[in-house]
């Protein structure tokens, strides 16, 4: 069924069908005419028809959006397929968006989009397959969480009252006294009314231990009392001001009472063992005998090897799932996202890779830095090639920040010549920027040498180069933001003359057979100007100079 969506081909009905026909080349896929009527930008075609393939043969654009506004197929679906090559998905494809804590991958909404992709000649750009950061970290501890083993109980302690002559417990609030002769039974300890009492104490705490006291009690009359076990009071939650609320236990009279309280647990950081019974409001307790045991925690940490096999697994199965469904159609893909840390790796003048802190689980601490890359690459592409997918048409970049650090360009230089000799596939690296464009003349300057420093440097490797977050922000001569709100038509002209000049630097400095092209991060403006659109009063998307610059630019007039 003909789908007509709120696009961004033309102005007039005439070139809409052109551009249908001539740059969509859809089947089923018709957009509407943009509301950027406004002079001069009316009449521009999409971005992307104004490459030329003469000089720029491999040259691509690529846009960003998030999977669920991508399927609504509603105006940045029809901005992003008419007037660029490629859509990424960002973290929305990562592993974190797609697997549940128990492992249960959900790839609906991913198949909805390369199923439209497909009927429509669209191109994905894939998301990180490994990275540090938005990945199945539920599911990847709870593989990884200590192994259940079979426990014995342990019994700790029982105090036995009824041989006792005296008492010589700890008392926070009254005097309990051995009762001599109680009954038939023996001796008995007396608790006094608004007493509170250890009635056990002193026994070895298992701070992961799950803890049962039982007593024999009786009353003079009914009478309910609470309990604080190690320094935790037994509750039933907490009240409206998020105290918490103590759990009664109730001790009926008429003859020895057997209670038994379960599922105790100290408080964390508890060392002393103890049982303190309290609120005895109404009647004297009398106690005959105490009892207390534990089960120790019932589960072991997973050994080196068993961690070592079990985050292969989940490797294997993130990605045999992805390339199933998959199906060969997306071919170029972030294999690694932002590895590199800050930190001197020893020994040497590069960065380490990232390491996982408390609570944290990252891929390269099993795997090992050194075999990181190549065994992702590995169990990547056995799956890409198992499900449909040409070996050939398969390209894998290396995703980084902050390469126009020269420290930062060295270590990753540094990584990707150690994965390659142990044999990773690296087709190319996505290198992420952060652009500013500034009225400052000497700090603009710096900004322009730092750009074209970064683009030699990239060019030395050899390697497929993609710029991703192609977005540059304004900032005044004081070094303030300028908003998309506050802007004028003339800085707004600055700007998209200075990403003409930057978009022309990687398309002359990077050779054509190496260009993977650029990202755009944003299509329209955020809070900063760095869209191609802007948006109006009424939602429209309206062309920005910058959407002419980067025209201008792709056909060689600039």
């Amino acid at each position: 069924m003909k789908k007509i969506i709120n696009g961004l081909l033309a102005v007039s009905s005439l070139m809409l069908a052109f551009s249908c026909a001539d740059y969509n080349e859809t089947y089923d896929f018709t957009a509407d005419a943009d509301p950027a009527y406004n002079i001069p930008y009316a009449d521009l075609n999409p971005v992307k028809s104004y490459i030329n393939r003469d000089k720029y043969p491999n040259m691509s654009l690529g846009a960003t959006l998030k999977v669920a506004d991508f399927n609504k197929q509603e105006l940045a679906h029809a901005a992003a397929i008419t007037n660029f090559n490629n859509v990424s998905f960002g973290s929305t494809l990562m592993s974190g968006a797609i697997i549940s804590e128990r492992g249960i991958m959900n790839f609906l909404s991913m198949m909805e989009l390369l199923n439209h992709m497909q009927e429509i000649n669209g191109e994905v750009y894939g998301s990180p397959i490994v990275a540090n950061a938005d990945q199945a970290d539920g599911w990847l501890k709870y593989l990884t969480s200590p192994i259940e083993i079979q426990v014995d109980p342990v019994h700790d302690m029982t105090v036995d009252y009824t041989t006792m002559d005296a008492w010589t417990g700890t008392s926070k609030k009254g005097t309990p006294s051995i009762v001599k002769n109680f009954d038939e039974n023996g001796n008995a300890l007396k608790i006094p009314t608004k007493s509170k009492v250890y009635i056990a104490e002193g026994f070895d705490l298992d701070p992961l231990g799950t803890y049962t006291i039982t007593f024999l009690a009786q009353v003079t009359k009914d009478q309910t009392v609470s309990f604080t076990f190690c320094d935790s009071l037994i509750n039933t939650g907490r009240d409206n001001k998020g105290d918490l609320i103590a759990k009664k236990f109730e001790i009926k009279e008429g003859g020895w009472k057997r209670i038994r309280i379960e599922d105790l647990k100290p408080a964390e950081g508890a060392t002393y063992g103890y049982m303190m019974m309290e609120g005895n409001l109404n009647s004297v307790v009398y106690l005959q005998s105490v009892e207390v045991d534990h089960a120790p925690d019932n589960h072991r940490p997973q050994t080196e090897q068993e961690k070592n096999d079990t985050i292969r697994y989940a490797l294997n199965t993130w990605c045999d799932g992805l390339m199933k469904y998959n199906e060969g159609r997306i071919k170029s893909f972030d294999l690694i996202d932002k590895a590199i840390d800050n930190k001197t790796l020893d020994g040497t003048d590069v960065y380490d890779l990232k390491h996982a802190g408390k609570d944290e689980i990252f891929w390269q601490d099993i795997l090992g830095s050194e075999n990181y890359a190549p065994e992702v690459s590995k169990i990547a592409q056995e799956a890409f090639v198992k499900y449909g997918g040409n070996a050939d048409e398969l390209k894998f970049f290396i995703s980084e920040s902050g390469l126009d650090e020269p420290k930062k360009m060295n270590s990753l230089k540094y990584w990707l010549n150690i994965w390659e000799q142990k044999g990773a596939k690296i087709d190319g690296i996505n290198a992420e920027l952060s652009l500013t464009f500034s009225e400052d003349a000497a700090v603009q300057k710096a900004n322009k040498e730092k750009f074209v420093a970064l683009l030699k440097s990239l060019k030395e490797t050899g390697k497929m180069i993609r710029l991703s977050n192609f977005d540059i922000k304004y900032q005044n001569a004081d070094g303030a933001p300028v908003t998309a709100t506050a802007i004028t038509a003339e800085q707004r002209q600055l700007l998209a003359n200075y990403n003409a000049e930057l978009l022309k630097e990687y398309m002359n400095t990077i050779p054509n057979e190496k260009q993977a092209g650029i990202c755009k991060s944003n299509m329209v403006d955020s809070n900063d100007p760095v869209g191609l659109w802007t948006t109006n009063s009424k939602k429209d998307w309206v062309r920005t100079a910058t959407y002419k610059a980067f025209c201008d630019v792709l056909s060689g007039k600039e």
